[in-house]
This record gives structure tokens, sequence and C-alpha cells, in this order.
């Protein structure tokens, strides 16, 4: 839901129990596990990075009973802008040429006069 490419999530605990890590194959053994089997209730705090996109996210799970049928989950609040590439950007541009991206403010800003 949140187009992250390479996410990283763990609690914000201040254990840093790491549910999903962009290292493949390291938290594979998460994916099939409750939210419950961490200790994840209402109120929990998660922390989901994504050092490709160079974006954040705090994540505040409440639990509902109001959901309509076959609804899992959902999102409430707000989303960051830059979710997943901007169109007018090819997507291997933003992952594979990170060193772009520093020159691109100094060079975008002198074309808006």
């Amino acid at each position: 839901k949140f187009a992250m490419v390479a996410p990283d999530v763990q609690i914000d605990d201040g254990k840093g129990t790491i549910l999903i890590s962009s290292e493949e194959g390291e938290t594979e053994a998460n994916n099939h596990r409750k939210l419950s089997d961490f200790g994840i209730r209402n109120g929990t705090r998660l922390q989901a990075d994504d050092f490709l996109q160079d974006y954040t996210l705090l994540i505040n799970v409440l639990h509902s009973e109001d959901l309509e049928k076959d609804v899992e989950f959902e999102i409430v609040g707000d989303t960051p802008e830059r979710i997943g590439p901007k169109p007018s950007e090819p997507t291997s541009r933003n992952i594979s040429n990170g060193s772009d991206d520093g020159a691109q403010p100094s060079t975008s800003t002198g074309n808006h006069s």
C-alpha cells in the first residue's frame, strides 16, 4: 500500500525488533506470522524505512472491529506525497542513479523564474 521498494520495518519500542528486512531472506520466516505473535497490539507503533526512496513512515497500529467484510486493514491518515517514483521520472533513475538526485535541486530551482 505504501509502494516501498526495499523496506525495513521494526517495532518502535526501543528494542529494535525487525519484522521485515530489506536483506533478502533475513525475515522470510515472519511472513506467515500474525502481528500478535510479536506483541503488536492496539497502540503499537511501527517504523518503516525505505532507503532507496529516502523516506520513513511511522505507523500507528489501531485495532478495529468495524471494518467491512473481507477487509483485513485500512490505512487512515496522511500518507507521504513522495510515494513511489514521480510520474515524470523513470523508476530506474531513482534506484540506480542516486548521485544524480543530489544535483537536481540546484538545477531545478534555477528553472523556476
